[in-house]
């Protein structure tokens, strides 16, 4: 056994470093070996087809693909440059940051009602919802629209969400919703009078060379998507799972980008450099730290960042040792990423775990990886929960 951590250990020197640093002095070699184990299980029992994992500390990271991208029509092995469909991680890479710009900016006010921005936005409650309260999730607004019947276009997602009626009063009840963050994203049009996919790329992708991020991916890159759910012998490809997301054209505030393993931890790590990647800047330190921390008020047992996912029922990426102060989100098809700026870690998976149906499940994995990411590192310094 102590040879086989030995070898281990020297092919992780050799791989699994981003900095000079030699990663056992950073990662103990048997809790990363346990996340391999981990991953390859759920493989073995069909709850994915593979995934890419990602685990950084202070700049020295472990990362490596597993599994296959594709099981239909033919079997693809996974690679670290697999694209994925992100789900709801786009409510984090894309609208969540593409508000924060406007936010600094000094466009959008976080405590100004929606309606300010989205004039139709009126009458039966919505009035009183504001914009902080669509980013914590705290609007009163039920989970999605309906999809099952033939409509199409953004125009038409936001008039339907104009007309839903609130399922609690706003500020006062927790409950997820797509809703919310279309909303957000059809705010940034407006306001900044740009296409969504448009803005976030020119103001958060290009300048942290992001390059395999963003909406409505090219056919040239689509044998390196990994593909999701098979709906009459065909995978979907390069288009967004989401069916909201789908019906609106295949750019929303909540679902619709693609991303890889590799931009997501440039992304992280922005975040962890408290706004600035390689001499770009994003955001202004207070900005991160705002949307980093706990937003919802104290009656409110849910603790959502703007945006962020802190202690919720839908905080399993945390695992057991990560401190309330860090943060992250998931996806419906299968990826998840989670930061803790107090240790300046962080750790991603993504999958495809819907490929080929809707049977797979990764929920007990992101929960394994994030108490393993946490137990493999060798000098932990965790911080204590932040004040709101």
């Amino acid at each position: 056994m102590r040879g086989q951590i030995f070898i281990f250990a020297a092919l992780l020197a050799i791989v699994g470093c981003a900095t000079s640093r030699p990663i056992t002095k950073v990662f103990h070699p048997e809790k990363l070996a346990e996340m391999d184990v981990a991953i390859n299980s759920a493989i073995a029992s069909h709850q994915c087809p593979g995934g890419v994992l990602w685990l950084e500390h202070n700049g020295v990271a472990y990362h490596k693909a597993f599994g296959n991208r594709a099981l239909i029509p033919a079997r693809e092995a996974m690679t670290e440059a697999t694209i994925f469909d992100a789900a709801s991680l786009t409510k984090v890479i894309a609208c969540t940051p593409a508000v924060m710009r406007l936010v600094e900016c000094g466009k959008i006010n976080l405590d100004a009602p929606v309606k300010t921005y989205i004039r139709e936005f009126i009458n039966d409650g919505r009035d009183e919802i504001t914009v902080r309260q669509l980013l914590t999730h705290v609007s009163g607004l039920p989970p999605d629209i309906e999809t099952k019947t033939d409509w199409r276009g953004q125009a038409e997602a936001i008039r339907r969400a104009c007309a839903i009626k609130l399922q609690s009063k706003p500020g006062t009840v927790f409950k997820y919703s797509d809703i919310n963050f279309f909303l957000l994203g059809e705010m940034v049009q407006r306001v900044s009078q740009t296409p969504l996919e448009v803005f976030v790329q020119r103001e958060v992708y290009a300048p942290l060379k992001m390059r395999d991020t963003g909406f409505l991916p090219s056919k040239k890159v689509l044998p390196r998507i990994a593909p999701t759910e098979v709906v009459n012998g065909v995978p979907y490809r390069g288009v967004v799972h989401d069916s909201t997301a789908r019906h609106m054209g295949g750019v929303a505030g909540h679902a619709g980008l693609f991303t890889t393993a590799p931009d997501v931890a440039r992304y992280a790590r922005m975040l962890i450099n408290q706004g600035e990647l390689d001499g770009a800047r994003i955001f202004k330190p207070e900005t991160v730290r705002l949307m980093t921390r706990v937003q919802t008020a104290p009656e409110i047992s849910a603790k959502r960042g703007l945006g962020w996912d802190i202690d919720t029922s839908f905080s399993g990426p945390r695992g057991k040792f990560f401190p309330i102060g860090s943060y992250g989100h998931t996806g419906w098809t299968g990826g998840s990423l989670w930061i803790d700026p107090s240790s300046k870690t962080f750790v991603i998976f993504l999958s495809n775990r819907n490929h080929p149906t809707e049977d797979g499940s990764v929920l007990a994995l992101r929960h394994t990886l994030g108490t393993l990411a946490a137990e493999a590192l060798v000098a932990p310094q965790f911080g204590s929960p932040p004040v709101r």
